[in-house]
């Protein structure tokens, strides 16, 4: 069998690279090692986290807030832990046999098994009942994603020290539990169980949490979850230990900068440091694929790697590892190998995480600014300040807008607060766009509404304008 087209793997970056190239004419096949399509994304990552941010937030609100509202709970509030775990199976199970159906209105022929090079043109694939098939293909796209990264001291156990995967399928409730690293996903998981009445603790190499996004974002989320969440933090504190003591976890560490020990014991560790390239048999060596020390496939600026006809997208190479990346980098190959002229601007991609309040940013942050020398100024809003916010009692969190000071072009965009995944979109297409802070400033936002915050930082940032502070 013969394809134009074939992609390994099925998650974000693969099935819209697979729908993609279908639409532009080719004989596409897709190929899936696990029996659902979606890959980390939809069966264990994005999408079952978020269906359990938002059910404990329903909770956590239920608890603490709707009183305040006037909305009283009578009798004991309690969690069916099952049944918010079943919802979550039921909405990552409508968005798999989502994308399968557009395979198949796509006329985009799935393999389930293993796919691995036999050669430049040819994959093979181990079925899932023993047996293999091989086609041939003109093209390939290496898609398989990532797999959680650990450390070499620490043993995945998957009963008490656990991934990002078993967090999201717990037996139980936990009474407590520790997170070595402070990044998206430590901060969004720890925030799960810290709603649900678990005690958390979050032990954070580096100074501040997600540290990849601008440190004003970090410092105030860190104050929130204490504040909200009654999450414990440990900055600056590298793990040097984790064991499994049967129905307890031992976690010691070191505070690199007071020099000191901390002993830390729960009933779950779970283990968010990042996530590693999913390379693994892929049999990248009989094809000529090349990998930097990292493990990421080496690719050019058209995603290509170092054999013609083969490319590699989405966490497999550089780059932030984000669904939505991968999805503009299937595009843009599809797009390429039908011999068209696709342009990703990397930094205009948004970073986006799903704790309460949500926090996102784009462009460039005020340390990248600092370090190239750059002349900027800086609008801030507090929610604080927000009619729309003070309305729902979600008056935590800023929105803050860095632009150029010669010519008012915006440059960075880091919010936290409410609906800011879906509020960071605004700042997105402005800076698409090259708009300037004086742009977003004269632009009509509706009232009430939490994007008038977004308006209000632009015009701080304009001549220190804002109307609403």
């Amino acid at each position: 069998m013969k394809y134009d087209v074939t992609i390994i793997g099925s998650g974000p970056g693969g099935y819209v690279a697979a729908i993609r190239c279908a639409q532009l004419g080719m004989k596409t096949a897709l190929i899936e090692r696990y029996p659902t399509l979606g890959g980390t994304c939809l069966n264990v990552g994005c999408i079952p986290s978020k269906a359990l941010l938002d059910s404990t937030e329903h909770y956590h609100n239920a608890l603490h807030n709707f009183k305040a509202h006037g909305i009283n709970m009578e009798g004991a509030l309690q969690v069916d832990f099952t049944q918010m775990l079943k919802r979550k199976d039921q909405v990552v199970k409508q968005t798999c046999d989502g994308v399968s159906f557009l395979m198949k209105k796509n006329k985009v022929d799935v393999f389930t098994g293993h796919g691995s090079f036999v050669n430049k043109n040819t994959i093979q694939i181990a079925k899932p009942d023993g047996s293999t098939q091989t086609i041939e293909t003109d093209k390939t796209i290496v898609a398989t994603g990532s797999k959680p990264a650990t450390l070499p001291f620490i043993t995945i156990d998957k009963q008490r020290v656990i991934t990002s995967t078993e967090a999201l399928k717990l037996p139980e409730i936990p009474q407590s539990m520790i997170v070595i690293g402070g990044g998206v996903i430590g901060c969004e998981l720890g925030s799960v169980y810290a709603r649900l009445g678990a005690k958390v603790t979050v032990v954070e190499y580096l100074d501040r949490l997600i540290a990849g996004m601008d440190g004003d974002l970090g410092h105030e989320l860190e104050k929130v979850l204490k504040k909200t969440n009654n999450i414990q933090f440990y900055l600056n504190t590298g793990v040097t230990a984790v064991a499994n003591e049967g129905t307890q976890v031992k976690v010691t560490a070191h505070n690199h900068k007071t020099n000191t020990d901390v002993t830390l014991e729960a009933q779950y560790c779970l283990v968010a440091i990042g996530r590693r390239p999913y390379t693994d048999n892929l049999g990248l060596e009989n094809a000529g694929i090349a990998t930097n020390k990292r493990g990421q496939i080496v690719v050019n600026k058209h995603l290509e790697t170092g054999v013609p006809g083969i490319y590699a997208i989405g966490d497999v190479i550089e780059g932030a590892m984000l669904a939505h990346k991968a999805e503009e980098e299937g595009i843009f190959v599809a797009e390429t190998i039908a011999g068209q002229k696709p342009h990703i601007n990397y930094l205009l991609i948004p970073g986006v995480v799903y704790t309460w309040p949500e926090v996102a940013g784009v462009g460039y942050t005020e340390e990248q600014l600092k370090e190239q020398g750059r002349a900027y100024k800086t609008g801030k809003f507090p929610f604080k300040a927000s009619g729309r916010a003070r309305a729902s009692m979600d008056t935590d969190g800023f929105i803050k807008v860095l632009a150029d000071t010669a010519t008012d072009e915006i440059l960075g965009v880091h919010m936290i607060g409410p609906r800011i995944a879906d509020l960071i979109a605004e700042a997105v297409v402005a800076m698409e766009y090259r708009a300037s802070a004086e742009d977003i400033g004269r632009i009509s936002h509706a009232h009430p509404t939490f994007t008038e915050s977004f308006k209000e930082a632009c015009l701080a940032a304009t001549a220190n304008r804002a109307l609403h502070i």
